[in-house]
């Protein structure tokens, strides 16, 4: 018990916090924003002046649908887009006014993957959160749908809560929803009981978690919650899934919901981003060798390591990196188009600089943009 008080102590000593709210805990069953939950939750989170909070929202899209005259959300990307575009200046609108009673300052920031994969767009967006936080602002966090592709979109809000927390490094991380934390099973089924403490993977052993909730208006779900709590609390950071009612309660670090206890080392670089962010475009089939000085020395991909190349993609995408069998071993930052590729394959980066010129004289994935994936 004494372990388990100390660690919801160091959820009450949190100062830098990243707090995620879905789209059913701020909407109305008829898709629109409910200025009341809106309320209800500025009204927690504007009262701890002690405590820099950076809030990913939701509900840009839900907000969207009744003014669009949509009934249900949309399955396509250019009516999921437009509504976003109608219902995120709503959305701001909304916390905008609810935080100035407090006499509190918002800012809104949008992202997509590509923003934060990619090494100076990654430094851009601390910066920009960094600052707003030092200057006294909340900043309102979502994905930028309005512009995002299939391509480079997070998928979920969960997770773009998790990478957020790692990119400003958050001391904490909150997960808001409709229900009250992670079940042993159905929370409607009789018999079943709130899990409080999550120690790491073998906790969850067993445990049925379920996909979207009755709403219908998210695209997560208790899957994504539980799979943004594992990115975050490997990445040293703890996390507290509950209810947004218990929103006031779990900043305090009372028992509410399930604390996810971090079960690795916090770090401050982007990779966390490139291996649970990005979408690779390509690969890159290696040779034994190449796999070795990848995995086992983390050296960076040399053309020399090449053994084939698949798919479309340019230089900076992400690409896999796979070994012979076809298993994926690494994702990396490619550094030339798929098309120049071939001719690089089996060579040495000093034959490539005296026929082709010195910009060949280089890596193809560089150690520092690649990140290994373990099984």
């Amino acid at each position: 018990m004494a372990g388990a008080a100390g660690a919801r102590q160091e959820v009450a000593d949190a100062r830098r916090i990243v707090v995620k709210v879905g789209s059913s805990s701020l909407t109305t069953a008829a898709g629109g924003l409910d200025a009341d939950r809106v309320d209800a939750l500025v009204d927690v989170l504007a009262k701890h002046q002690d405590k820099e909070i950076v809030l990913v929202s939701s509900g840009a899209i839900a907000a969207g649908l009744a003014p669009l005259g949509l009934e249900r959300r949309p399955r396509d990307l250019a009516r999921q887009q437009a509504a976003a575009s109608v219902g995120q200046g709503l959305l701001v609108a909304r916390y905008t006014a609810s935080f100035a009673r407090y006499g509190r300052r918002v800012g809104q920031v949008l992202l997509t993957s590509d923003d934060t994969s990619r090494r100076a767009h990654y430094r851009n967006a601390y910066r920009t959160l960094d600052q707003l936080l030092a200057m006294g602002a909340v900043p309102i966090v979502n994905e930028n749908d309005t512009v995002a592709t299939d391509e480079i979109r997070f998928g979920d809000n969960d997770r773009l809560a998790a990478l957020v927390a790692h990119l400003v490094r958050a001391d904490l991380l909150i997960l808001l929803s409709d229900v009250d934390g992670l079940y042993d099973g159905d929370p409607a089924t009789p018999g079943t009981s709130r899990i409080a403490e999550v120690r790491g993977p073998a906790d969850l052993a067993g445990v049925s978690i379920g996909s979207a909730g009755k709403a219908g208006v998210g695209t997560g779900g208790m899957v994504t919650k539980v799979e943004a709590a594992r990115i975050a609390a490997a990445a040293g950071i703890p996390v507290v899934l509950t209810s947004a009612v218990h929103a006031a309660d779990a900043l305090a670090g009372g028992s509410t919901g399930t604390h996810f206890l971090r079960t690795g080392r916090r770090s401050a670089d982007r990779l966390l981003w490139l291996a649970h962010a990005s979408t690779p475009q390509g690969a890159l089939v290696l040779d034994d060798g190449a796999v070795r000085a990848v995995v086992e020395r983390h050296s960076s991909l040399l053309p020399a390591g090449i053994a084939s190349v698949e798919g479309e993609f340019s230089a900076g995408d992400p690409v896999e990196l796979r070994d012979g069998t076809g298993r994926a071993v690494a994702r990396g930052l490619v550094n030339f188009d798929a098309r120049e590729i071939p001719r690089l394959m089996g060579r040495s980066t000093r034959e490539l600089a005296r026929e082709l010129g010195p910009a060949y004289e280089r890596e193809v994935v560089h150690r520092d943009d690649l990140v290994l994936l373990h099984p």
